[in-house]
C-alpha cells in the first residue's frame, strides 16, 4: 500500500510503499502525536521517513492494485 503524507509548510507530499495497515499507521500517529515525537514510516525497502508529528497535515492511503497487462479479458467464441 502507498502512504502520501502530507507535510505542512511543505510544497511537496512523501510518498512510501509499506506493507502496513491503515490502521497501525494511523495508530503510530497518534502515539507520536500524544508522544510529541517524530512520526516514522518505513517502506518495504527499509528507508525510514521520519516528519515531526505536529508537522503532519494529512495522510492518503492508495491501495496498489498492480498494473494490468493485456489487452482486457477477451471473450471466448464457443
Amino acid at each position: 500500500m502507498e502512504v502520501k503524507i502530507g507535510v505542512q509548510n511543505a510544497a511537496r507530499e512523501l510518498s512510501v510503499e509499506t506493507d502496513r495497515t491503515p490502521d497501525d499507521v494511523l495508530e503510530a500517529l497518534q502515539k507520536s502525536i500524544s508522544d510529541e515525537s517524530l512520526f516514522s514510516l518505513s517502506d518495504d525497502q527499509g528507508r525510514t521517513v521520519a516528519v515531526p508529528s505536529d508537522k503532519v497535515a494529512y495522510l492518503y492511503f492508495t491501495a496498489d492494485l498492480g498494473r494490468p497487462v493485456g489487452f482486457g479479458l477477451v471473450a471466448g467464441g464457443s
